[in-house]
């Protein structure tokens, strides 16, 4: 299949890597041009436990040397998913089918906007990877991934398996859902429990279960959360706060996407992840007084690099 990834961040690259290594014909999209170069000139560098392999990769930093793809990935940060959409649209065409595995919520909406709905499909991954440097990752944590059409048909059900059987082939352990909103709702409360409280304190995941006023400030976030989804008609899972607590030990050492954002400097996803709460919770005529906080403090601390 002709898979083009756009975002070739480590993520992106990841599941590019894989999935041109199951044989498929693989394009990474992205805008930092020392990274798409050292990719073409070296393939790209995968370093898992403690050993290094190297894979042949097409790279371009402009889209539309792609031409059309039958899978589009989307891997950028969720503040360019509006950006990404507009070069996914043209490289799926009318039969192209427009996954995202991005962190928080609303990308499948904003891609919707672009692509035919029934063509795009969201997700979420267990997998970790690290950006060591132009054209090297570090591949850091495995574990399942699960996709499914947003705008729930049979036809796109089908569609999800055809993606899910293609994952599965890569060593990519993926399943299909015929409903993808619960994983991706579940997905976003453990980013609600974890993200914002370790990039505003400067702590590693694990570290959360360290003091009782940490775990506390967690589990108000993910509860508050959870009313919001509950308000929705989303059934997550009922042991979610124990569960962000069973993900925060599982990935311990680990700094969270948004804490490594801040360290750089960068700007972050809490958007899409407290602040969608908020907003969402606001329109419901709920208060999320610990996810307003957390979001208002990352927002202050954002503005002021």
């Amino acid at each position: 299949m002709k898979v083009a990834v756009v975002g070739a961040g480590a993520m992106g690259s990841l599941f590019g890597a894989l999935l041109a290594e199951a044989g498929n014909e693989v394009w990474l999209n992205d805008v930092w041009p020392e990274h798409v170069q050292t990719i073409n000139r070296n393939g790209l560098e995968i370093e898992r436990a403690g050993r290094v392999r190297k894979v042949g990769v097409h790279a371009v930093t402009e889209g539309r040397e792609i031409g059309k793809a039958e899978l589009v990935i989307v891997f950028v940060k969720s503040n360019q998913t509006k950006a990404a959409a507009e070069i996914a649209g043209p490289l799926a065409g009318n039969r192209g089918m427009v996954l995202t595995l991005q962190n928080g919520m609303g990308n499948a909406d904003i891609i919707s906007e672009v692509v035919e709905p029934s063509l795009v499909l969201a997700g979420t991954t267990s997998h970790g990877a690290t950006l060591l440097g132009p054209g090297s990752i570090r591949h850091a944590g495995v574990g399942p991934t699960t996709i499914g059409v947003w705008n729930r048909t049979e036809e796109g059900f089908e569609r999800a398996c055809r993606i899910a059987d293609l994952f599965n082939e890569a060593g990519i352990e993926c399943e299909a859902v015929q409903d993808v909103r619960i994983p991706v709702w579940n997905k976003l409360l453990i980013n609600v429990g974890i993200n914002a409280i370790t990039a505003l304190t400067g702590i590693r995941n694990g570290e959360i279960l360290d003091l009782g006023t940490t775990k506390n400030l967690s589990r108000s976030a993910v509860e508050e959360a959870m009313n919001v989804a509950q308000a929705r008609g989303i059934n997550v899972r009922e042991d979610m706060v124990d569960h962000v607590f069973a993900v925060a030990r599982a990935t311990a050492l680990n700094r969270s996407s948004m804490g490594q954002d801040v360290d750089n400097r960068r700007r972050t996803e809490i958007s899409a992840i407290n602040g969608f709460i908020v907003r969402e919770a606001e329109s419901l005529g709920l208060e999320t007084p610990v996810n307003q906080t957390l979001t208002g403090l990352i927002e202050t601390l954002e503005s002021h690099y």
